[in-house]
């Protein structure tokens, strides 16, 4: 007995779905039937939405966050610290870290991190960028995931700008509030040691 799929176009929808970041198949296909049951005008504001981010939004010439303009909203703001870069894998951090309102320095995109296995080398990433902003005056900040590929890549920052007599600091890192120890994996306990700070 032949199992019958979808119409074609539901079919194409599912895939196109799929395709994108922890997008499931069970996940492709609820999305798909909620396309199918929006109105016509709400699916044209959708696909028009798509069409925007894609036309209009670019990298900011200067730091790589996104932007409309040639410069970000942060590189334009004169009224940020200056000494300060904030290096990120991407502009969902620079959103993460603006959020939280103790930060008011600059940052950099790198645009990923090192990562071998799924082919991404120094030279894949905004490094040679990075290096042209630097000076003596500076504090760069690593603001990094605390991955293996995270970790990799801030270490090859770290000795590349050293070198620089630039400051070099990196987030801190360890156990969350609220958390038990029978519950932390190994990195992060290890972390949390070397971390440790004098009451």
């Amino acid at each position: 007995m032949t199992i019958k799929s979808f119409p074609p176009a539901v079919d194409e929808l599912i895939t196109e779905f799929s395709r994108l970041p922890g997008i499931g198949q069970k996940t492709a296909t609820r999305l798909a039937f909620h396309v199918l049951d929006m109105s016509e005008v709400d699916a044209r504001s959708l696909a028009n939405a798509i069409m925007n981010i894609k036309q209009k939004v670019h990298f900011c010439s200067n730091c790589f966050h996104i932007s409309e303009e040639s410069l970000c909203f942060i590189c334009k703001d004169t009224s940020r610290d200056h000494q300060h870069i904030c290096v990120v894998e991407d502009p969902a951090s620079v959103m993460m870290i603006e959020k939280t309102n103790e930060y008011n320095g600059l940052y950099h995109v790198l645009g990923g991190v090192i990562s071998p296995l799924d082919g991404v080398g120094p030279d894949d990433l905004r490094i040679k960028e990075l290096l042209t902003r630097l000076d003596k005056n500076l504090e760069v900040i690593l603001a990094l995931n605390p991955s293996t590929e995270g970790e990799a890549t801030s270490i090859y920052l770290t000795r590349l700008i050293k070198p620089m007599g630039i400051k070099i600091t990196r987030l801190a890192s360890g156990i969350p509030l609220g958390s038990h120890l029978e519950f932390i994996d190994e990195l992060t306990l290890s972390k949390a040691l070397k971390s440790r700070i004098e009451l």
